[in-house]
């Protein structure tokens, strides 16, 4: 029988949005020419700071809660209820448990871009 598990889901969402919010909207308020609303939102909002100081942990972690979560949604000998009504229910938690994970996965990659890649490789380009 699955186990759904939404707060687990719904917690690797919001982590893997913070490595967005601390390292990728920052550098492309920037580059946009936005500096201003930067400055704005870590005056507003201090933790943003926090998460940007400590960007190796944030990705750190929210890789780990990936890596767990797709252990729950793809680990062997999982098996949907013979009732048919919760059958369909059990597959449209499963369901919903990809779109997350797959959403969470690319919030994580533009996160790690951004505060990682990005710079190594422009000066590797010369840009």
């Amino acid at each position: 029988m699955v186990v759904d598990k939404p707060y687990l889901r719904w917690l690797t969402l919001f982590i893997t949005s913070s490595t967005l919010l601390c390292c990728a909207l920052p550098v492309l308020l920037v580059s946009l020419g936005f500096g201003a609303v930067v400055a704005s939102l870590n005056y507003n909002i201090p933790g943003l700071v926090f998460l940007a100081e400590h960007k190796l942990w944030t990705l750190s972690l929210s890789a780990f809660l990936l890596m767990f979560l797709a252990w729950v949604i793809w680990r062997p000998n999982q098996s949907c209820p013979a009732n048919p009504e919760l059958a369909v229910h059990c597959q449209t938690a499963k369901l919903w448990n990809k779109r997350v994970f797959w959403l969470s996965v690319v919030i994580w990659s533009v996160g790690f871009f951004f505060s990682i890649l990005l710079l190594p490789l422009r000066q590797f380009f010369n840009f």
